[in-house]
């Protein structure tokens, strides 16, 4: 009978090295290098690595289920863990709407059994997605899901009066409404960031007030009702300063940014590539400046990768018809190192410790410290990688990171003490 896993010679938060002992699920025992016993242990070698907590993301589409052809559950939750994360939030958009506690815990089972990673569904706040009726989101809390994150991510809850009952509705439970912010009468057949680019390349622009006329009104809704609120893929300036402001007011919001918005600018359009087509779209420079300071001070609070694999019909085609959405969890740590904005402390921080209480996910995002749920990964600082998408554990392909060099690799994840990478693969 093994006594667990020892890992040798971690960095924890590249700082101290030490000995990890994982067994029963926790971290049993840490120690200076080399002053654990390794008897009965199976060991992992991890000089020169950095021990992080395991990544907790806020938003992921895994598709599962109606849309398999671009990904599932068992696909989406191996290229999480081979990203370093141990749990992830998977969106309501599928098909059908995750709007019923049923939905909820269909993906809920398929993630247990898949095993790379936690799976906590996100409920739909409105029926089918569609803005004229609240969703069970009652019944989805007290499902065996247990869901807290509610959101029509892919659509805005538009109607004021709608989002007000819901925000109401979900305190109850400690709920949280996570808005895709977009007004839908500013963006019709919005194609890129409205600005120099889209008039140079004739293609229909998207104003950043599309999102900051939302940000503003759910912010103020948010804080008249006493709710939370969660603002997902922030993309603008505008909107930084507006979540700064409403912060400093009390208002209980939370917001994130992805990846590709952190690193990519709307001069990626010139390419005509439908790879570079996300909603919401990639911004200027400046933005891309606010959103990194915003990040950096705390005013957004985590990296959420809005993980959005398509079949390669959907997404190699002409600009216009092509579906929006990138790929994200196997290169979120890589590009948000890349971004040269954050330590490694505070890469634990947005990347594992407040996503996982945003999400009221019990157990993960927790410390590496004895007692705590062995949730971690270990990542190499020295390594480089070029990403191919066709490469990726993912379903689909559609990364905007195609053969980039990219800093920083994930070597092994563990979840509750198990091993689910090893040396950069999948773990048996």
């Amino acid at each position: 009978m093994t006594a667990g896993w020892l890992v040798r010679g971690a960095s924890i938060l590249g700082e101290r090295p030490a000995d990890l002992r994982l067994e029963g699920g926790v971290i049993a025992e840490i120690g200076a290098p080399g002053s654990l016993d390794a008897t009965g242990a199976q060991l992992v070698s991890a000089d020169g690595l950095v021990a992080l907590p395991g990544l907790v993301d806020l938003h992921t589409h895994l598709r599962e289920p109606g849309r398999e052809d671009a990904e599932t559950v068992q696909t989406g939750t191996a290229a999480a863990a081979l990203g370093g994360y141990t749990a992830v939030h998977a969106m309501a958009n599928t098909e059908p709407v995750a709007d019923t506690a049923g939905v909820v815990e269909q993906v809920w089972h398929l993630g247990r059994e898949a095993g790379h990673c936690d799976v906590a569904p996100v409920g739909a706040v409105t029926v089918g997605l569609a803005g004229r009726q609240l969703a069970e989101l009652g019944a989805m809390a007290d499902s065996a899901a247990g869901v807290r994150v509610f959101s029509d991510d892919g659509v805005c809850v538009s109607d004021a009066v709608l989002m007000r009952r819901a925000l109401e509705y979900v305190k109850a439970f400690d709920g949280v409404i996570a808005q895709h912010a977009q007004e839908p009468r500013l963006t019709e057949g919005a194609q890129m960031h409205e600005g120099v680019v889209s008039a140079r390349l004739g293609l229909t622009g998207w104003p950043a007030v599309a999102e900051e006329a939302i940000i503003a009104r759910d912010c103020l809704l948010a804080g008249h009702v006493g709710s939370r609120l969660h603002i997902c893929h922030v993309s603008t300036a505008g909107s930084v300063e507006l979540i700064r402001w409403a912060k400093g007011r009390g208002i209980r919001v939370t917001a994130e940014v992805t990846p590709h918005h952190l690193f990519l600018t709307d001069e990626r359009a010139q390419s005509y590539d439908p790879v570079f087509k996300v909603n919401p779209p990639l911004r200027t420079a400046a933005d891309v400046a606010a959103v990194r300071e915003g990040l950096a001070d705390g005013t957004i609070d985590a990296v959420a990768t809005d993980h959005a694999p398509h079949p390669v019909e959907a997404k190699e085609t002409e600009w216009s018809c092509a579906a929006f959405g990138m790929l994200g969890l196997e290169t979120a740590l890589s590009v948000v190192r890349a971004a040269g904005i954050l330590d490694w402390a505070q890469i634990a921080d947005r990347m594992s410790y407040t996503p996982a209480r945003i999400g009221r996910l019990a157990g993960h995002g927790r410390p590496l410290a004895v007692g705590e749920p062995a949730h971690l990964c270990l990542v190499d600082p020295q390594a480089r990688w070029t990403v191919d998408g066709h490469a990726l554990a993912s379903k689909s392909c559609n990364t905007p990171f195609q053969g980039l060099e990219l800093p920083t690799k994930v070597v092994a994840t563990f979840l509750r003490g198990r091993p689910t990478v090893l040396d950069g693969k999948l773990a048996s």
